[in-house]
Parts: structure tokens; sequence; C-alpha cells
């Protein structure tokens, strides 16, 4: 009976104990929810939309140490007192500043806040609290920035990359340029700034031009690297049309990668034939359509043969006609001059016309007799290279012409091939023949 009425007593004794101590616990949650939490005090907290937990719940002495009646102990280490609770944030290579200083609250609210994770302000609003706000400023903005998305390429708290970015290089622009970064692949040439860093032409945050440029995207940005292209340019007397295109600089070349050369939107020729599909009105006269020109004549120059225009024309501007790279006499007739023909030199030997008689240096030859020295080298009228040859491409060997502008007149050539030599009826003389092997007599 006795040990009835013991067992009984310690049952009765632990419920006691346990709702005294609920009593408590209650009493004291109520005296800090009634000492922080009243119409003459802290009336406000928990009214916004995001509230800190402890706060939502008027826990106020998980975070204050109470001292007093109303007298709390300030709080020194703010970052210390969130990681009680909070995973550490600061164990990476680079820590944003306020997270290294412990000092959560200079971005966070500690007790409620309109935005998300109580923050401070929304967005770049947030950001521009300490940011330079001259970074969003720009005619054109980075279109995160221009929704305060700056986390969509930084880490607000820590990160391995340099500028708290979310990755490193050019791998932060791919996470939303996913088209760049398949085009990028697999391809032959890249643009030295493309293989830095995309910032070097773009900024990530705004610009006064197009695509975040900080100068226009199709010359003058190119000149900020390409300072010997700029004074060339500027210097030339004949610059190549392209430049004068709304493109410019883009309407033949790539800024980020290609397949081609120099950085070219095609295969040279086929770039070329891009704008020379079709008669242009120069200022050195009319040029044909040579995509079309080229597509009727099959023996074509060396040089287009291997596709490249670029070997006789600089693709820029040049001081000689048709931006030529070297000079050549452009009239049918010149006195003879070899820096008339400097162009031809650069390839073709110079004693192709210094020598008069000649077994080796060329097949235009009637025995021993170099015509090509006939022709060329008199004065007044030395007949030039452009007076019998097509420098693009003819059907004839040689490219030899049908006919050659004299004037107002298509002057024909009458150029006739035989197993030696050839005969020629132009319209400046009678028909004469050579041949290398028996020279023929011609009046």
């Amino acid at each position: 009976m006795k040990k009835g009425v013991s067992i009984s007593f310690i049952f009765c004794l632990a419920a006691l104990c346990a709702v005294l101590v609920l009593e408590r616990n209650s009493s004291a949650q109520q005296q800090a929810q009634e000492s922080c939490i009243t119409e003459k005090c802290h009336s406000k907290i928990g009214k916004e939309k995001f509230v800190h937990g402890p706060a939502a719940v008027g826990d106020c002495l998980s975070c204050h140490e109470k001292k007093g009646k109303h007298s709390f102990a300030p709080i020194k280490n703010v970052g210390e007192l969130c990681y009680k609770c909070h995973d550490k944030v600061d164990t990476k290579k680079g820590v944003h500043k306020p997270v290294r200083d412990g000092n959560c609250t200079k971005c966070h609210d500690a007790h409620q806040s309109p935005f998300k994770f109580q923050l401070r302000a929304n967005g770049s609003d947030l950001c521009f609290l300490c940011h330079d706000k001259k970074l969003a400023a720009g005619k054109f903005v980075h279109g995160p920035v221009a929704v305060g998305g700056c986390s969509m390429c930084h880490n607000p708290h820590q990160s391995d990359h340099p500028k708290m970015l979310s990755a490193i290089g050019n791998d932060v622009c791919f996470q939303c340029h996913t088209d760049k970064a398949e085009a990028f692949k697999g391809k032959k040439f890249a643009h030295s700034p493309v293989k830095d860093s995309c910032i070097n032409c773009h900024s990530p945050h705004s610009g006064e031009y197009k695509f975040n440029f900080s100068a226009d995207g199709t010359q003058e940005l190119c000149f900020t690297c390409h300072v010997d292209k700029k004074d060339w340019i500027a210097s030339v007397k004949v610059r190549h049309g392209g430049l004068e295109t709304e493109k410019k600089c883009l309407a033949c070349h790539d800024p980020h990668v290609s397949n081609f050369v120099k950085q070219l939107v095609r295969q040279p020729v086929e770039s070329c034939n891009m704008c020379h599909d079709r008669q242009l009105d120069t200022q050195d006269g009319k040029i044909a359509n040579m995509k079309e020109y080229l597509s009727k004549n099959k023996n074509q120059h060396g040089p287009i043969a291997q596709g490249d225009c670029s070997s006789c024309h600089n693709t820029h501007g040049s001081d000689n006609f048709r931006i030529l790279r070297k000079p050549i006499a452009k009239a049918f007739y010149a006195p003879f001059d070899p820096r008339n023909y400097e162009l031809c030199f650069n390839c073709h030997e110079k004693t192709l016309v210094l020598d008069p008689k000649t077994t080796t240096l060329t097949g235009f030859r009637n025995g021993d007799q170099n015509l090509h020295f006939v022709h060329v080298n008199k004065t007044p009228k030395g007949r030039t290279c452009r007076a019998c040859h097509d420098a693009h491409a003819t059907n004839n060997p040689k490219h030899i012409r049908d006919a050659v502008p004299f004037g107002a007149w298509g002057l024909p050539v009458g150029y006739e091939k035989s197993q030696n030599g050839g005969s020629c009826l132009p319209g400046c003389h009678q028909k004469f023949g050579y041949d290398r092997t028996t020279s023929v007599k011609n009046r």
C-alpha cells in the first residue's frame, strides 16, 4: 500500500514540475513579447511581408540578451550571431566585404522587410546602396542589370572567382548566351579579345552604344585596338567601299569567331562577292559584276584561283587605283617605267620586260625575240599589261582579253593560239604571228 502511494506521488510531482516549466517558458515568452512587441514600443514588428523567424514568433531573446527590465546587451559580432542558426558563407576564396566584416545587416534587416530574404532594398537598388549607380547609367543596359538581377552573375556572399562571379571568364556570359557558346565550338579562328574575355568589348553592366559597347561597334570600337588600321584608312586616297556601308568593318569580319582567316564572314573571294555581285559605281569608275564575270571566265589569274583577292588589293584602302597594293598603269598606253608595273612585278620577274632577247623568260616570243619587251618597253606608247591581259579571268590562255577598253571603243585583241605560238589581229595593227621554234617574219 505504501509502495503504491509512493509511485503515485512521484507521478503527480513530475506532472506538476512539467506544468510549472511550461508555464515558466510561456511566461518568459509572453514577457518578452510584452516587453518588446507592444503598442508603445515595437508595434510594427511582424507587419512587413517578410519577417525574420524569431521576430515572427516574438522570440526576441534568441538574438538579444536581456540585462534588465528593458535593457539589452549590445550585439558586438553580428556575423557570429547569424552563424548560430545560418550556414557559414565565408569559406571560399572571395568573400563579399559586408560578409567578410561580419556585417550581415548591411544588406539584410534583422527583423523584417518588404523584400525577400529581408533585404534592405530590392534588386540592384540594394547593390547601389554601396556601388556606384553609374554602372547602370548607360543608354544600353545589360539585361540582368536592367531588371535588378545582379545575382545572375555575382554571388552576393562568396565565390571562388574574381568579382564574386558565379563562374570564371566567358563562362559567366555563356550561362545565358548559349547561342554564342555553341557558335564558338569548333571554329578555327577566334578574335583575340573573345579568347581573352568578352568584357574587352562589352560592358557587363551598361554602355552608350548598342550591345553595351564603349564605342560604336561597327568601326570605332575596332580602332581602339587596331590603331594601325585606323591611321591607314584615314590617310589613304582610296578607301574600300565596304567601309562606307552601314556595317563598316562588320561587312567583312566576324567580331567573334570564324572558320576563315582574318575573321572573315566567308571564304575570301566569297566575302568580296557579297558586294561584288552587281555593277558598282566608284570614284575610279564602274566596276563590273565580278561574281558573274568570274563564273563566265574560267581561266583565272593565280590569286583569284587561290581565292585571295587581297594578294593584289588592299582590302581596307590604298593610294592606288582600285585599292591595289602597288601601282600599275591603268591606261592603254604609258611610257615605259618599271614603277608603272610594281604590282605585276610583285610576282612576275622584271626581266620579262627588260630583256629584248630570251628563250626562257616568256612563251610570248618569236624565236628568241621577247615580245613583252617589244610591246611594253617603249616610249611614248608602251602598251601596258592591262592592254592585253585581264587581271582577273578570261576564257583565253594567259588571261588574254577578247577586247580591251580603248576610250569608248572595245578594241578587239583577236588572239589565236597555235602549237608553238599564236597570232593577234588587234584593232591597233595588222595580223602578226609568232612562233617560239621557228620565228615568223611579220611585215
